[in-house]
């Protein structure tokens, strides 16, 4: 059976736990030509994507642990570092920052539908992901590590990535729940 796009919508998750080694590279290639396609005014196309490799991921995973270790301790630190080392494929999304406020939110926005779209043809790929935004994004040392000048690139989130080990079962609000209707 082919999956539709609203299968393909309602089925995607997020993915915590991943099988062992990464999807291959012209998957991921792929899926960030489609996020291209996303929406954007004026045809800006304001995000940046970041295929991170080895030393990088291990430079930001030693970064969290470090954060980490100095809220909750060396242990949390440990199962963290285990548990970010681990995953199979990271990519980091940036979105050219403009001085114009209004430009800034939608550019912004545009970032967001790249991801989504990005995420839903990994998904109908069997690649799941997960976007994080954690503390470890908005340190200084992030963006030392990843030569990324914040001053002229906010970061969108990191996306994890790989062939899901669980897929999770969620549940969502009616519609009729946070949908208003006005005169």
């Amino acid at each position: 059976m082919i999956a539709t796009i609203a299968d393909t919508i309602r089925g995607r998750r997020t993915i915590h736990e991943f099988r062992p080694g990464a999807p291959p590279q012209v998957v991921i290639l792929d899926a960030i030509a489609h996020a291209s396609w996303a929406p954007n005014h004026y045809l800006t196309q304001p995000w940046r994507f970041y295929l991170l490799g080895p030393e990088t991921v291990e430079a930001i995973c030693l970064l969290n642990a470090e954060r980490v270790r100095a809220g909750k301790g060396e242990r949390a630190a440990e199962m963290k570092l285990r548990r970010w080392r681990a995953i199979p494929g990271w990519l980091l999304l940036t979105c050219q920052r403009e001085a114009d406020e209004v430009r800034c939110w939608e550019d912004y926005a545009a970032c967001c539908c790249a991801a989504q779209n990005m995420m839903l043809f990994l998904w109908d790929r069997g690649i799941g992901v997960k976007w994080t935004t954690g503390e470890v994004i908005r340190d200084p040392r992030f963006f030392e590590i990843t030569r990324i000048d914040p001053a002229r690139e906010r970061v969108v989130g990191i996306f994890w990535y790989g062939i899901p080990a669980e897929i999770p079962a969620t549940l969502r609000k009616p519609p009729a729940e946070f949908i208003s209707r006005l005169p």
